[in-house]
């Protein structure tokens, strides 16, 4: 049976709160300037002034948790891709990346 309300608060640890800042700016900085981009530029600049405030638990939207869930799934897929055609330093850091997003996946956003 599928849920009938959606909890959008989440509460990340010091480090996903990092790594999540980290990927927002990589999408500002790939989209900025891109007027076909505007609402994703709008939603990342939103999830990131939510991420600086410091608060324990952190509220998003709907549409913010569900451009980030789909940004950080399609990073995912990236990375995967690029790991079966990289070296061995390269797929090792890869590796690390890739450990740390499906943890944040897997943690906040199942379901």
């Amino acid at each position: 049976m599928k849920k009938l309300f959606t909890n959008y608060n989440f509460e990340f640890d010091k480090n996903e709160k990092k790594l999540i800042a980290t990927f927002c700016k990589q999408v500002l900085k790939q989209t900025e300037g891109d007027n076909r981009f505007f609402a994703e530029d709008r939603v990342f600049n939103s999830i990131l002034e939510k991420l600086k405030t410091g608060n324990e638990t952190i509220k998003f939207t709907k549409e913010e948790r569900s451009r980030l869930q789909n940004q950080m799934q399609e990073n995912v897929k990236h990375i995967k891709k690029e790991m079966s055609k990289a070296g061995f330093i390269k797929r090792w850091l890869y590796k690390s990346m890739l450990k740390q997003y499906d943890a944040i996946l897997e943690r906040h956003f199942k379901g």
